[in-house]
């Protein structure tokens, strides 16, 4: 792959949020996504793993946690530019490592497209069997008992680290 090309995975800065923000909202038009505030994003900007191409954010996704056993992939986004080039893949393969590292048993996604998620080794889950998600965020949500995403979890205990595709994992240092 040229250099120019090349993917880069780094964990997001707070002064990014804005980018962060933006891509989420650019999502959001999709029907993809729940909205997110500035503020939020900003509040829990590191906790995002963002792609970069050269100094461009190109996709992103917060490891939101839940509760001390399970966390969520949340606010998984990709710029259209670079749709079909894995980057939701990458960004998710990289939060399992970041759950597991960080000690969680399940690694948690809320969505309305189940088989994007399947092949990565995600089930279909009642809600019911995620009351971390429920009593966290569903409850305050204005699509509350009518939103229609499918509730998947992953065993982390179960799976082995993904395999790392052409990607390069950057740490960035103040």
């Amino acid at each position: 792959m040229p250099r120019s090309t090349r993917i880069a995975l780094r964990t997001a800065e707070a002064s990014e949020a804005g980018a962060l923000h933006a891509l989420i909202s650019a999502n959001l038009v999709e029907g993809h996504l729940l909205p997110r505030t500035l503020d939020e994003v900003t509040v829990h900007a590191t906790r995002f793993v963002v792609a970069v191409r050269g100094r461009t954010i190109v996709g992103c996704a917060e490891l939101a946690p839940l509760s001390p056993q399970v966390a969520e992939v949340r606010s998984l986004a990709v710029d259209s530019s670079v749709r079909r080039q894995n980057v939701g893949t990458m960004l998710v393969e990289e939060l399992q490592r970041r759950a597991r590292r960080e000690g969680f048993d399940k690694l948690s996604a809320f969505t309305h497209v189940p088989g994007y998620f399947m092949p990565m080794g995600f089930s279909i889950v009642p809600h019911l069997w995620m009351p971390e998600k429920i009593f966290t965020d569903c409850v305050k949500c204005p699509q509350f008992r009518r939103c229609g995403q499918y509730a998947m979890v992953l065993p982390l205990d179960s799976i082995a680290d993904p395999i790392d595709r052409d990607v390069q994992i950057v740490a960035r240092h103040a």
